[in-house]
């Protein structure tokens, strides 16, 4: 059982949930980000974008590995710094983009309770 944090821009909501229960049922303990202001629209200050960096990099250096969101090869200024940090501690480092996880369907097999 590997941790493993997620990392990319918080406008890709949708992929770093199916991310996250992909590698869940993998068997992972997954950490993510807190909340998602650019795709939710959240405004935050310069003070909580620094605190939220900080935060960062302590669930990179609780990982194993990090997984990066890179819906189309984006990578930001955060993530790349994110992934620089990552390699500087020794983690692995995955990449959404380089996976086969959204062409599928994560849920399969699955009953939704209603």
């Amino acid at each position: 059982m590997k941790v493993i944090t997620l990392c990319g821009s918080t406008k890709f909501k949708e992929q770093f949930e199916t991310a996250n229960a992909y590698l869940t049922l993998q068997g992972n303990v997954v950490i993510s980000v807190g909340f998602f202001e650019q795709s939710e629209g959240i405004s935050i200050t310069n003070e909580q974008e620094a605190l939220f960096e900080k935060i960062h990099l302590r669930k990179i250096d609780m990982a194993d590995e990090i997984f990066v969101i890179d819906v189309n090869g984006h990578i930001g200024s955060s993530t790349r710094k994110e992934i620089e940090y990552a390699n500087s501690c020794g983690k692995r480092v995955s990449y959404f983009s380089q996976s086969k996880i959204e062409s599928m369907n994560i849920l399969e097999g699955f009953n939704k309770v209603r």
